[in-house]
């Protein structure tokens, strides 16, 4: 698993660009004798095995892993570095890629432990491009018929193989909103004489947070953040623009508080516009769903973990995060769990995901095969 990990990380790819780990993954799973059909949601990988044991073999469960890699440069100084100028695997999905794998062979080669079907589910484009979805709607479930998914991400930060099961929420949606304002620029030293857009767009920032702070249940949790603005011309201070445009994301654990959100944003901009007497246009463009757990799936995967990593080790709730993940498209159409696997501390202060320090530790790979094969025992043992 540590060679096919580094290969991987040598050689990342961006999302639907995945040939190569995709036909290395085919490759690897028909040599074990499990069944495969490529090209799933352009660049996904599906691999079948049906096991022996015993009575019961109409249930199927699909494991998925990410493939994708991240456009940015690597600076870990590894000896298995990134050859990609731009590109590396920053998010571990070399990681998690190699840890399905290592969990197909053993279980190739132990078919007597498990009656049923197992479905290796190797996703492209995780990485905001909507992979799951594409599967999705390329016939994922129809063709490979599935009564639970799960799916597994690595956690710097947990001690290594701790393998950790939220109830509940998981991960939170992930939207992009944007909002233009426009006025009637004008000299800045005649103010009186246009509409000020900027004033707008200031006022609308600054009453952003409110909608948060005193809009969402303190028990509950959303996130309204500015990441982009646009406006003016540099060498010109002395006018005042005509238009402001404003972009930032939205996250929430619950689809009431993500409408919610959708809706007060709009209507934010609109009364900040009226007052200002410019005009305001909103969009809210919906993304990535919140990833929320399945009770009866979480509880099967608790005591996979224990089987594979020990009491110690396995955590029966974690808090959820703010990230999004398109796993959630799996889990709108099929009940399922999504694990935390511990990768210990990070070996360079800054090397959580996204960065161009991250690097996936392979002391957790056993843990995280051992997690699938122990899953499947559960499911279907």
């Amino acid at each position: 698993m540590t060679a096919w990990r580094r290969d991987f990380h040598r050689h990342p790819e961006l999302g639907f660009e995945e040939r190569r780990t995709a036909g290395i993954v085919a490759a690897l799973l028909k040599d074990w004798g499990i069944s495969v059909e490529e090209g799933i949601g352009e660049t996904g990988v599906v691999g079948t095995l049906t096991g022996t044991r015993g009575p019961g073999g109409n249930r199927a469960v699909a494991l998925r892993a990410d493939m994708d890699a991240l456009a940015m440069p690597e600076a870990t100084g590894a000896a298995y570095a990134s050859t990609v100028p731009g590109k590396m695997h920053a998010c571990g999905h070399d990681g998690h890629t190699a840890m399905l794998l290592g969990a197909a062979r053993w279980l190739a080669a132990n078919r007597d432990r498990f009656g049923g079907t197992v479905h290796f589910v190797f996703q492209p484009a995780e990485e905001s491009l909507g992979g799951a979805g594409r599967m999705v709607k390329d016939g994922l479930f129809e063709r490979f018929p599935a009564d639970a998914v799960y799916g597994m991400h690595n956690l710097p930060g947990l001690p290594v193989g701790t393998v950790a099961v939220p109830k509940g929420a998981v991960l939170a949606s992930s939207d992009t909103w944007e909002v233009t304002f426009r006025g009637a620029g004008v000299h800045g030293a005649r103010p009186h004489l246009g509409t000020d857009a900027p004033l707008a767009a200031a006022q609308f920032i600054a009453a952003l947070p409110m909608i948060v702070a005193r809009e969402i249940d303190p028990l509950q949790a959303a996130v309204l953040s500015v990441g982009h603005m646009a406006a003016g011309v540099r060498n010109a201070p002395n006018v005042i623009p005509s238009e402001v445009f404003l972009c930032g994301t939205a996250r929430a654990f619950s689809e009431a508080v993500r409408s919610h959100l959708e809706a007060r944003m709009a209507a934010v901009a609109r009364g900040v516009a009226a007052t200002c007497r410019v005009e305001a246009e909103p969009r809210y463009l919906r993304r990535i769903s919140p990833t929320i757990n399945r009770a009866e799936q979480a509880a099967v995967a608790v005591r996979a973990a224990r089987a594979a990593v020990g009491d110690a080790r396995t955590m029966d709730d974690h808090p959820p995060l703010t990230p999004g993940e398109d796993f959630s498209e799996f889990l709108a159409v099929r009940p399922g769990a999504y694990v935390w696997l511990g990768t210990g501390d990070p070996a360079h202060p800054e090397g959580f995901h996204h960065n161009p320090h991250f690097d996936f530790n392979d002391a957790a790979l056993p843990h995280g095969a051992a997690f699938w094969c122990a899953l499947v025992e559960q499911e279907l043992g």
